[in-house]
């Protein structure tokens, strides 16, 4: 089966489709590996991705092509599950060591030949992924590395709602030079972060605020308590005082009659 290339041009409006890859695919997906990333992958990975050897994957077809190419590789996603807490993440998760099952989905490799790039075709993969952990109880986030220089990649899963939670300094070693990686974490499944420095202080100035507002509710019934009191005490001297003049003026009246 000739294989696609990767930069030849697209001709006429693509059928785009979504499938397992399978072992039939052994050869392209190898090809395709080898053309688009400087890394290299032993055999042994290729055997786990088209058998499905702890491995979920999904391959892009494009049905227009002719005949003998209709089901061949144009792109692709692999990736594995692990076991939260044997993940290097587990510490941003805010991982309920209580439930020792959860599980994580990594993507390990994303590709779309150039010929078959900006027509959606790595979002569509992507939301494969997503919605595979969604469906998976389990499961609290996908999550994956990116080369530092890959701009088109960060630009993608931003736009896919990824958080970039990490910069990990010398991550890739290509070519004898070290690169470094920006982790990027998707949540499913009520999975969530804990929070950031900055949500941190957030949440610790508005319970600051709430218990100022709470004194000054306070300081202002106490305020209101005393006026009250003062009103009902200076209410009853006046009355004392009032009495006290009206005996004074009947003393004094009778005086003055006696007189």
């Amino acid at each position: 089966m000739p294989m696609v290339n990767p930069k030849s041009k697209v001709s006429g409006r693509p059928k785009i489709c979504y499938r397992p890859i399978l072992p039939s695919d052994l050869d392209t997906i190898e090809h395709l590996h080898g053309k688009l990333f400087p890394i290299r992958y032993e055999s042994l990975f290729f055997q786990d991705v088209v058998n499905g050897h702890d491995i979920v994957s999904w391959g892009a077809v494009d049905r227009s092509r002719p005949e003998g190419q209709k089901d061949e590789l144009i792109g692709f996603v692999t990736a594995r599950i692990v076991l939260a807490k044997e993940s290097e993440i587990v510490d941003i998760l805010g991982y309920d060591s209580s439930k020792s099952d959860q599980t994580l989905i990594y993507i390990l490799t994303l590709g779309v030949v150039e010929a078959y790039r900006n027509l959606g075709i790595a979002s569509s993969l992507i939301r494969e992924v997503t919605k595979y952990a969604s469906s998976i109880p389990t499961c609290r986030a996908v999550y994956l590395h990116v080369i530092s220089y890959n701009n088109p990649a960060i630009f993608l899963y931003k736009k896919m709602s990824f958080k970039c939670v990490r910069r990990l300094q010398g991550f890739y070693f290509i070519n004898g030079q070290h690169h470094d990686s920006y982790l990027f974490v998707y949540y499913v499944n009520g999975g969530r972060s804990p929070c950031s420095p900055l949500e941190f202080l957030t949440g610790i100035a508005s319970y600051m605020r709430s218990g100022f507002k709470l004194i000054a509710a306070r300081l202002r019934r106490n305020d209101e308590r005393k006026i009250s009191r003062w009103a009902k005490c200076k209410e009853s001297h006046s009355l004392v005082s009032s009495t006290h003049n009206k005996k004074n003026m009947a003393t004094e009246c009778t005086r003055y009659e006696c007189v």
